[in-house]
């Protein structure tokens, strides 16, 4: 058994998903307090250029899997390859983004190594040769300090956005292992018959900002004024699970318990009375504009800076002026 630490990097098309980047920090951490080496896990078709991203971004060494079965990500050919490496390798950690990919690969590979999983991590620490986790649980009210037993590795998916990606240095050096795929594609039940992209859509989980709306929108021309201000800011539209159920918007815009889990740099609610569901998803973004025309809405107590008024006038105010300071 190794104090090495291990990080799957996820990547579409040949490039990394951002949380990839951050997983790889945590890694770094964990891997300098164990004494042990960062291990970075590409896998993908044509990722060459990838495996030496990863060394600057802070890996000592990549293990490689370029394969056409590998070109977009199927649970079994990942995990097959994951899995592998992790038992001819004895890594004390595995970390992953908590994307769904991530969570969903986690998952798996834990179950089929027999070891510990912790999931939508928000600290992560080491104590002596172990990891103790801390995530949030109870929908956000309550975080929960998790530690591993002695089966390895220890299983460690991160939140988007909540660590930060390590610094790029182009002078880094670092040994890239190929590695082969662990499945012929005749033995992967899941074929990808294609893909159906949203064009021109920012993606809630990736955006720094997030305008949302809410009951208050009052109906599906409602949304108008926030996708204004939402593209004004080079943000993503968001909305409460109210103006989903009513049909006002699709559930891809959902922000909540039910929808995604956001952590933007700045998240405008409108509109948004802030039920519990809704405070779920969003609550610890780093910075909560609220404009809601009642005084009492519980979303005021999570707000940095609030606005009791109609969002119908506020809302096309804040973007006009925003579009005079942003040019």
């Amino acid at each position: 058994m190794s104090n090495n630490v291990f990080v799957w990097i996820q990547q579409a098309g040949g490039k990394a998903d951002s949380i990839g980047w951050e997983a790889l920090g945590v890694g770094r951490t964990v891997a300098n307090d164990l004494g042990g080496q960062l291990a970075a896990i590409v896998l993908g078709e044509n990722v060459a250029g990838l495996a030496q991203e990863a060394i600057q971004y802070g890996a000592d060494t990549v293990f490689v899997a370029d394969d056409a079965t590998l070109t977009n990500f199927r649970l079994e050919a990942y995990a097959a390859v994951i899995t592998k490496l992790a038992q001819e390798q004895e890594p004390a950690a595995l970390i992953m983004g908590a994307s769904n990919a991530g969570l969903e690969l986690s998952a798996y590979v834990a179950a089929k190594l027999g070891t510990g999983l912790a999931a939508d991590c928000t600290e992560v620490a080491v104590e002596g040769d172990s990891l103790t986790i801390v995530r949030p649980a109870l929908i956000g009210n309550v975080f929960a300090k998790v530690t591993f037993g002695d089966a390895r590795p220890q299983v460690v998916t991160v939140r988007r956005r909540v660590f930060p990606v390590p610094e790029m240095d182009a002078g880094r050096s670092g040994e890239i292992t190929n590695v082969g795929a662990a499945l012929a594609e005749d033995d992967i039940a899941t074929k990808i018959e294609g893909f159906e992209s949203a064009a021109g859509e920012v993606s809630l989980t990736d955006a720094n900002i997030i305008v949302s709306g809410g009951r208050g929108v009052a109906g599906p021309e409602g949304f108008e004024p926030i996708m204004a201000l939402a593209e004004t800011l080079g943000g993503a539209m968001g909305a409460s699970r109210a103006a989903v159920d009513a049909g006002w918007i699709p559930y891809a815009h959902q922000v909540g318990q039910t929808g995604k889990t956001v952590q933007p740099d700045l998240y405008v609610a409108c509109g948004i009375s802030g039920a519990i569901q809704h405070l779920a998803g969003m609550k610890t973004s780093k910075l909560i504009v609220a404009v809601n025309k009642d005084p009492e809405a519980p979303i005021f107590k999570y707000a940095h800076y609030g606005i009791v008024g109609d969002l119908f006038k506020y809302v096309p105010a804040l973007t006009e002026e925003f579009k005079k300071r942003l040019g």
